[in-house]
């Protein structure tokens, strides 16, 4: 019987072992089925890794990824654009179908934008809540040092286009661009390529990460209108807190790839004959403007920054009601969808053709509206041939231009103000560039009126130009909105009027001067203190006094450390309970004298080690102690230790007081202590 049980024992073993074998050949022989060709495969992935190791050799694989990223970001633009003038050109058509029965085009043309924004908002809350609003505070807090891993996941990136798409195929009706969401878009796009980037060279992980983000900003601007400098200069400006130079090759270089590849698109599709400015204008290169009229564009660039005071106003004074009404917020909390259908849909009764959209051009597309006011033609001179198009876009129902141009500049103001609190992906810097384009080409107008009446002798002031106005007043208004100067580069870029460079760059710095004043915070900046995001450069508007703090106010009493001099048990302590990478090293927790610090990775890899082949030693006798390379005082302010950070790109700083430890000071410490003041707002 003993003999029978152990062969039965046997025998299980036996069936045991054969089928995990056989589970086990199964595992491997499962995607066998899917791929057969093994011998295939292992030719493609040795002929893929020689190509690679061949284009490593020519230049880094990074560079590779900066220009896919440029190639990837316009052709999503594109992609975009194309969807958007589809879903237009389909309200349009159905709208003049129904040619005669006003009811009906009244609900097509209220309804049909009403439930895109209402499902782009919908969509937007229930697949993924980050993805509303501009994007652009984000992604500068997340280029300031901040992590913010949930605005970069793919789910956000699903959600933010099609509710970008759905928001831009509302038309002219809802007035919101694409250049914010499509920088975040941007963004997302390069921190996926970051992370192919750190697959293949490990070791460069934060400088990849840190580099594809700030190119992939400038990329964005880039890629929406085929301007690859101001795209730069607008990371630089508006999305950096500090640009080193080494990102300032990788920039232009993605942006070039992003901007070719953009027109080359628009050449295909037939939207340009060649590769030509977005907005083609036709200006005088003789005699382009008189030399007195630098007096008219530097009084349009301070009219324009008194509009942008006004407009700001009002725009910290909506958010502030949306975050202390309890009816908003309710609204804005748990019926995003709604409140969105029901401000678009007030916006489209405005607009109705027939009513007072008559007198706004409300059928025409943001990008006719542009075109339309850069013409170079004096609409005042064209008064008598209503058929030339521009005049009859403007003055349909036979009003004066001044008229439409009056009633479009204040209707807009209040509409733009309203639509800054629908909960959908949008963006508001073209609404604002148009906009001041028309406040310009009202002034250029005006002055084109009071030259013709004989006020003036000089055949040049009778040839006045007021389409060169309009350019300068869509940069300086949008400059100052976001108090910055990328605009007026991109106002010459897009219809390649370099002949007006000095005004349009002249009324933007006036603007900007003007709305810069008394500390006023930019359209970002608002945006972000309301958000309450831990962005330095916002915070400093709300509170003036932050850059004189000093950290000793903010730093955590009695920080993690070890003594030089510590054994076992007191390092697997601290490695349990503290996560930092850097863990400060003092002569004795008596004198508190700092000698440097360890790494929290050598730690846990030598302390099994050391606990059990020789507990007898010392920590300074089983790790390296690294010395500090930089030291803070608690004099320090919070905006210097900030910015050291950033600056360095370091992890951790050790503040010391006569050589004594005081403080340690990491970038979720950072975070905290903005996050705490932002609670005091």
């Amino acid at each position: 019987s003993t003999l029978e049980s152990e062969a039965a024992e046997k025998n299980k073993d036996w069936e045991r072992e054969n089928q995990s074998e056989t589970s086990h050949n199964k595992t491997l022989l499962l995607p066998d089925r899917w791929k057969p060709c093994r011998q295939t495969q292992a030719t493609v992935k040795e002929c893929l890794w020689k190509l690679s190791c061949c284009l490593g050799s020519v230049c880094g694989m990074e560079w590779y990824c900066y220009a896919a990223l440029g190639i990837l970001t316009a052709t999503l633009s594109f992609f975009i654009d194309l969807s958007v003038t589809k879903l237009i050109k389909t309200h349009q058509w159905l709208y003049m179908k129904l040619d005669g029965n006003s009811l009906l085009q009244f609900l097509c043309w209220t309804l049909y934008p009403a439930c895109l924004c209402a499902v782009a908002s919908s969509f937007s809350h229930n697949i993924c809540p980050f993805s509303t609003g501009s994007g652009i505070p984000e992604v500068r807090t997340m280029l300031s040092g901040v992590e913010m891993p949930h605005y970069l996941s793919l789910t956000n990136m699903f959600a933010k286009l099609l509710g970008l798409i759905c928001t831009l195929s509302a038309g002219s009706t809802v007035f919101l661009g694409k250049v914010g969401p499509f920088v975040h878009l941007s963004t997302m796009l390069g921190a996926y390529l970051s992370n192919l980037c750190t697959l293949i060279h490990a070791n460069k992980k934060d400088k990849a990460d840190r580099e594809m983000l700030v190119v992939a900003a400038a990329v964005g601007v880039a890629s929406c209108f085929g301007a690859p400098v101001s795209g730069v200069l607008f990371s630089v400006e508006v999305m950096s807190s500090h640009f080193t130079l080494r990102h300032y090759f990788p920039c232009f270089f993605s942006a070039a790839c992003g901007a070719l590849t953009f027109r080359l698109f628009s050449v295909w599709s037939g939207d340009l004959e060649t590769l030509q400015a977005m907005f083609k204008t036709n200006f005088s290169t003789s005699s382009p403007f008189h030399p007195l009229e630098i007096l008219l564009f530097a009084l349009l660039g301070l009219l324009c920054g008194a509009v942008s005071c006004f407009f700001l106003f009002l725009h910290r004074w909506i958010l502030k009601l949306t975050n202390t009404n309890p009816f908003l917020i309710r609204m804005l909390t748990t019926e995003k969808g709604l409140y969105s259908g029901m401000v678009v849909f007030l916006l489209a009764c405005v607009t109705f053709p027939n009513s007072a959209g008559h007198y706004m051009t409300s059928e025409l597309s943001m990008k006719k509206l542009l075109t339309s006011l850069l013409d170079d033609r004096q609409w005042i001179s064209l008064s008598h041939n209503a058929s030339v198009q521009p005049l009859l876009e403007w003055s349909s129902s036979g009003s004066p231009v001044y008229l439409s141009l009056a009633v479009f500049l204040l209707m807009k103001m209040w509409m733009l103000v309203l639509v800054c609190t629908l909960p959908l992906p949008a963006g508001y810097f073209m609404p604002v560039f148009i906009y001041g384009a028309a406040l310009g080409r009202l002034l250029g107008e005006g002055v084109a009126y009071v030259c013709s009446t004989g006020a003036t002798t000089d055949q040049h002031w009778a040839s006045i130009n007021p389409g060169g106005y309009a350019l300068a007043g869509a940069a300086a208004l949008s400059g100052a909105v976001t108090h910055s100067l990328s605009p007026a580069l991109l106002a010459v870029e897009i219809t390649g009027q370099f002949s007006h460079a000095v005004p349009v760059l002249l009324a933007t710095v006036l603007a900007n001067a003007l709305a810069r004043s008394r500390q006023r915070p930019s359209f970002y900046d608002a945006i972000s203190i309301s958000k309450k995001l831990p962005h330095l450069r916002s915070l400093k508007k709300a509170f003036p006094w932050l850059p004189f703090t000093s950290i000793s106010q903010v730093l955590r009493a009695n920080p993690v450390q070890l003594q030089k001099a510590a054994e076992p048990e007191e390092v697997q302590h601290v490695v349990n309970t503290c996560t930092d990478a850097q863990i400060p090293v003092v002569d004795s927790h008596e004198t508190q004298i700092l000698l440097g610090f360890v790494l929290r990775s050598e730690l846990m890899t030598s302390l099994s080690h050391w606990r059990t082949e020789t507990p007898e030693k010392h920590l300074d006798e089983v790790c390296s102690i690294h010395p500090t390379s930089v030291l803070l005082s608690p004099q320090n302010t919070i905006q210097e230790a900030h910015s050291i950070l950033n600056l360095l790109g370091a992890h951790t700083l050790f503040v010391a007081d006569m050589g004594k430890l005081v403080g340690v000071i990491t970038w979720p410490e950072m975070t905290g202590i903005l996050k705490d003041l932002v609670k005091e707002i």
